[in-house]
């Protein structure tokens, strides 16, 4: 790799290494006068092997990745279908429009206390949460995409007698991947949110538990090792559904 190639990746990293050797510096700082709220990243770092080699972190992690992943399936499934529909249909728009300006202004949060009697503690509850968080964002915005589909596809769509399944998988899909992959990843990052959200608030498994945990147990730097896991599985997975992207798109004849 070349000098400036070596640059062109250290760059973003500059700033993030400020920041943490800022911390460090009045974590430690805290800690001389006398406070113990806080922990510097060097003890975050010692923390975060230690539940790596406890296989605490590996379990945790598993579980809300899993959880946030069945969750946003569901809510994707049922917003995308959702969302073709009333994109093509002026009147399915009409019906619906009342619905989804009532419902979708509700915090996914405050549906917990209804989650626990419905469902318990548990994955079902959790499940159920994160559907309906990531729901909202991909039908308003897979149906604003397919709205703005150049009206002369689908003029030809109809002039070649497709059926409306053909039109969706050969006229409309391949016209919003790039705006789909847009709400795509923004499910995602809804989805984590939400489910390390519930397991802090009421859910006893997971990131967002041990996180509340490590708290209770007055250990700063097991949960700041907890926050920044946290950040680093949100970076992959957002990295991970670009690359995704990438690929898709070229095989759709999107991208070249």
């Amino acid at each position: 790799m070349t000098e400036r190639g070596i640059l062109r990746w250290l760059r973003p990293c500059v700033f993030p290494a400020v920041l943490v050797g800022a911390f460090e510096w009045y974590a430690r700082r805290a800690a001389a006068l006398g406070s113990d709220a806080l922990a510097p990243p060097s003890a975050a770092a010692k923390a975060f092997m230690g539940a790596a080699l406890d296989g605490s972190l590996w379990q945790a992690t598993g579980f809300t990745l899993g959880t946030a992943a069945l969750g946003l399936l569901l809510g994707a499934v049922l917003g995308i279908a959702l969302g073709l529909v009333i994109g093509l249909s002026r009147r399915a728009a009409q019906l619906g429009s009342l619905s989804i300006e009532v419902l979708r202004p509700v915090p996914s949060v405050a549906l917990i206390p209804l989650a626990m009697l419905t469902f318990g503690f548990g994955v079902r509850m959790e499940l159920a949460i994160v559907a309906f968080a990531t729901f909202w964002p991909l039908l308003v915005l897979v149906q604003s995409a397919v709205q703005q589909i150049e009206p002369r596809l689908l003029e030809v769509s109809r002039v070649l007698g497709l059926s409306p399944r053909e039109r969706a998988f050969k006229i409309v899909l391949p016209a919003i991947v790039p705006r789909l992959f847009v709400a795509l990843r923004l499910g995602v990052a809804v989805a984590l949110v939400v489910a390390v959200t519930v397991e802090i608030a009421a859910n006893p498994h997971g990131m967002g538990y041990a996180m509340m945990i490590a708290q209770q147990s007055f250990d700063p730097a097991l949960m700041l090792a907890w926050l920044g896991w946290i950040g680093v599985v949100g970076f992959a997975i957002n990295a991970g559904m670009v690359l995704l992207q990438r690929v898709v798109a070229r095989r759709m004849g999107v991208l070249p």
